[in-house]
């Protein structure tokens, strides 16, 4: 067992419901073990300005429930280069902080990843994204809120679509991968999906929304990610309008926004950020550093941070398919 007295924690880039659950289950399994804990506010940001505070088990006490970070997240230009991530390493010698977990996404994992290769940090990744897209867990924190979210607002709009006789563009977040946007179609009845894994046409959409018009269907949703390659629901409605065939049409757009990344964890997502968080713990007391801790076929797994950053975990092609046939 690896003899460490102090370990930092920090939650960097975007803010993600479960983040305070993985953070609580950090601080107390590390109490626990008789290890203090380094609270680092800001992300990367506040680990070079000094931003730290002691934790104890007060400290994360009535969080577990509650959505975005107690720690705040930030971005940080700075750590984008050599000499600010020297000044972050020199704050953690300074700290005598011995280790450190970060929670987040690909940023966060690949900014661990440098702080290990450059300095020799003992790190721990734990994924924590609503966008579901790191390789080397099955999920990541958020996810579950946030496909849970969209699927809510689904099908509120699919109540005014129906009653407007309306077809509505509805765009989740996903910038880079369709895993909010397959899933939420497929749990809520879309008509049709649009992914940034594939490329989008716009004739198919066109015949698609005609032929559904033409049985009289008394509503449609089109789920739209927001990476797809027209530039998301805005462009898809702009070039659907141009067309003329669509001057009879009622179409709308509905961009769900920063909705998805708010709230109260899920059930699913507290007990992930739980399970992530001791088992990030559990690694650097077993010496393992310089990976990042997933769930995968409902086991720990620990995979390499030099494994995660540039590596596209892929969509599920039978859901891609499911989602087609049901609609």
């Amino acid at each position: 067992m690896t003899d460490f007295r102090r370990v930092g924690i920090l939650t960097s880039g975007g803010d993600a419901p479960g983040m305070n659950a993985c953070v609580r289950a950090v601080t107390r399994t590390l109490i626990a073990d008789e290890i203090d804990v380094v609270g680092i506010r800001r992300g990367y940001a506040g680990l070079i300005d000094g931003d730290f505070v002691e934790m104890d088990g007060q400290s994360v006490s009535n969080i577990v429930q509650k959505g975005g970070t107690i720690l705040k997240c930030a971005r940080s230009a700075r750590f984008r280069t050599p000499e600010g991530r020297s000044q972050a390493a020199a704050r953690l010698a300074d700290a005598e902080i011995d280790a450190l977990i970060t929670i987040g996404g690909d940023g966060t994992l690949a900014g661990a990843n440098l702080l290990a290769d450059e300095h020799g940090v003992d790190v721990v990744g734990c994924p924590a994204t609503i966008d579901n897209d790191l390789f080397g867990t099955d999920e990541t924190i958020g996810y579950d809120t946030a496909l849970n979210t969209a699927i809510e607002n689904i099908d509120r709009i699919r109540d005014t679509a129906d009653a407007h006789d309306r077809v509505f563009l509805v765009e989740v977040m996903g910038a880079d991968a369709g895993f909010i946007a397959l899933n939420s179609a497929i749990g809520g009845g879309a008509e049709l999906v649009l992914l940034p894994e594939f490329n989008t046409d716009i004739e198919h959409i066109k015949q698609r929304i005609h032929s559904l018009m033409a049985a009289q269907a008394r509503s449609s949703i089109v789920v739209v990610a927001e990476g797809e390659e027209m530039g998301g629901a805005p462009a898809i409605a702009e070039a659907l309008k141009s067309d003329s065939a669509f001057d009879h049409i009622d179409l709308r757009v509905c961009i769900l926004g920063h909705t998805q990344r708010g709230g109260a964890p899920s059930a699913r997502d507290r007990v992930l950020a739980s399970r992530l968080g001791t088992g990030a713990v559990k690694a650097l007391l077993d010496g393992i550093t310089g990976v990042m801790v997933g769930v995968v076929c409902n086991e720990i797994r620990y995979t390499p941070l030099s494994g995660i950053t540039g590596s596209q975990k892929t969509i599920n092609y039978d859901l891609l398919k499911l989602a087609q046939m049901l609609s």
